[in-house]
C-alpha cells in the first residue's frame, strides 16, 4: 500500500551570502559548513536536505543550536524563501504558489506554534485563538464557537476571558496551540515550542500535544535540540548536524542501528526507558486459561509451564483476568475458573513507552498485561523487565 505524503522534501539548501556558486562548489565536494564559511564567506544553513513526512505523522528534527533545524520549518511555510531544491505540499510545489496561493496556504493548510507563544497581549484567552479565523472573515458567532471548542480541548475552559499575561508559561503555550488548530490546519509546525517550560510542565504539554495529535490526527513536524522528546514524541526522527540532515528513521531503529558516530553519541545521552517501548520488552505469557476450563486443568498448565499464575483469555483472546495456583489448588474440585480469577489487572499497550510503565511496574503485584487495541492479549511485562531496561 503506497503511503500518503503530505510534505516532500527534495535536496533543499539555505544559503547564506554573496558567493554562492562557489559554496555550492565546496559542498558538493563535500568540504564541511565552517571550511565554506572561511573560505567563501556564505554560510550554508540547509544543505541538500531530503526527507518525507506522512499525513497523521509527528516528524521530529533533531540537532544542537546552529544545526539547520528552524531554517528548514521556516522554508516549510516560505518564511524564508529556499536557495535550491523542492518542496512539494499534496504534490503541489509551494515555491511556485503565487501571492493568493501562499496565503491560502497558510491561512488553511499550515501552521505554526513559536517558543515565544506569539500572543497578543490586548486580547484575552478567546481573541487570541479566534484570531487566525477573525483574519479570514468567519463571523463572530462561528468563529467564537470554534475557538471554545479548542480552548477546551487544550484543557483551558473557563479561562477564555482571561487576559494571556495573567497565564503561566505552559498555559500560555496551550493558547498558542489552540490558536493555531482552530484554522484547522493540515500540518502543525512547532519550532521548540516547550523550550522554555519547566521540566513538570514540558511533561504536561508533550502529553497534550499526543492526546491532540491522536485525536485530530494532524500532521505535525516538531523542532526540537532534546533527544528525550524527540523519541517520545517523533514517529520518525531526523537527526541534523551542520546543516545536513545525517539520520532519518524510527526512533527504536535509530536506537538500535545508529549512522555514525554522532548519531550514536545523541542516542547515549538519552534515556533508554523514553525510547523503547512495550512491544520492545513483553514476553508471550506461557500459561493460558479460558473461563470454561476446570482448576485442575489450570493447576496442569502452570505445572507444565513452571508458573505460579495462568492468563484467562476469551474466545477472541480478550483478557479475562489472572488465575493463581494457590486459588486454583484450593478449589480444584470447582467445575470452572469461571469467578475464580483476578479481573483487575495492570494494563498497558504495545506503545506505551517504558518510563510510562514505571510507576505502574512498582505497584503491580502480577506482570502487566499488553493489550491490543481491542482488549485482546498481546504479551506481558515483568517487573524486572522493566528495571532491566534501565541499565
Amino acid at each position: 500500500m503506497k503511503q500518503d505524503m503530505i510534505i516532500r522534501v527534495e535536496h533543499l539548501s539555505k544559503l547564506y551570502g554573496m558567493n554562492k556558486n562557489a559554496a555550492v562548489e565546496l559542498l558538493e565536494q563535500g568540504e564541511d559548513r565552517e571550511s565554506v564559511l572561511k573560505k567563501t564567506g556564505v554560510t550554508a544553513a540547509v544543505w541538500d536536505a531530503s526527507f518525507q513526512v506522512r499525513r497523521g505523522e509527528i516528524f521530529a528534527i533533531i540537532g544542537l543550536s546552529g544545526s539547520g533545524k528552524s531554517t528548514i520549518i521556516r522554508c516549510l511555510n516560505m518564511l524564508q524563501r529556499p536557495t535550491s531544491g523542492k518542496i512539494f505540499f499534496e504534490n503541489s510545489e509551494i515555491d511556485e504558489f503565487n501571492k493568493k496561493e501562499l496565503q491560502e496556504y497558510r491561512r488553511n493548510k499550515i501552521a505554526m506554534v513559536f517558543q515565544n507563544f506569539g500572543l497578543m497581549s490586548h486580547r484575552d484567552v478567546l481573541g487570541n485563538v479566534a484570531y487566525g479565523l477573525e483574519v479570514k472573515g468567519v463571523s463572530r458567532i462561528e468563529r467564537e464557537k470554534k475557538a471554545m471548542e479548542m480552548i477546551s480541548m487544550v484543557g483551558l475552559e473557563g479561562w477564555e476571558h482571561n487576559s494571556v499575561d495573567s497565564l503561566s508559561g505552559g498555559m500560555r503555550q496551550r493558547v498558542g496551540i489552540a490558536r493555531a488548530l482552530a484554522n484547522e490546519p493540515e500540518v502543525l509546525l512547532m519550532d521548540e515550542p516547550f523550550s522554555a517550560l519547566d521540566p513538570l510542565v514540558r511533561r504536561d504539554m508533550q502529553f497534550e500535544l499526543l492526546s491532540i495529535q491522536r485525536k485530530l490526527n494532524k500532521t505535525v513536524i516538531f523542532i526540537t535540540h532534546d533527544i528525550n522528546e524527540a523519541f517520545k514524541l517523533g514517529d520518525t526522527v531526523a537527526i541534523m548536524k551542520s546543516g545536513r540532515i545525517i539520520q532519518i528513521d524510527s526512533p527504536e531503529n535509530m536506537s538500535a542501528n545508529p549512522a555514525d558516530d554522532y548519531v550514536r553519541e545523541f542516542i547515549n545521552s538519552a534515556d533508554k526507558t523514553k525510547i523503547l517501548s512495550a512491544r520492545h520488552i513483553m514476553e508471550i505469557p506461557t500459561s493460558i486459561v479460558r473461563p470454561q476450563d476446570t482448576p485442575l486443568h489450570a493447576i496442569r498448565e502452570m505445572r507444565a509451564n513452571s508458573v505460579s499464575t495462568a492468563y484467562v483469555v476469551g474466545d477472541r483472546m480478550e483478557l479475562e483476568g489472572i488465575l493463581t495456583i494457590d486459588t486454583a489448588i484450593k478449589n480444584r474440585s470447582a467445575k470452572t475458573i469461571e469467578g475464580l480469577y483476578i479481573t483487575n489487572l495492570p494494563t498497558t499497550t504495545q506503545d506505551t513507552l517504558i518510563s510510562d510503565i514505571l510507576p505502574m511496574a512498582a505497584e503491580a503485584k502480577f506482570p502487566i498485561a499488553v493489550l491490543d487495541q481491542d482488549g485482546g492479549l498481546r504479551g506481558i511485562v515483568t517487573k524486572a523487565a522493566v528495571l532491566s531496561s534501565m541499565i
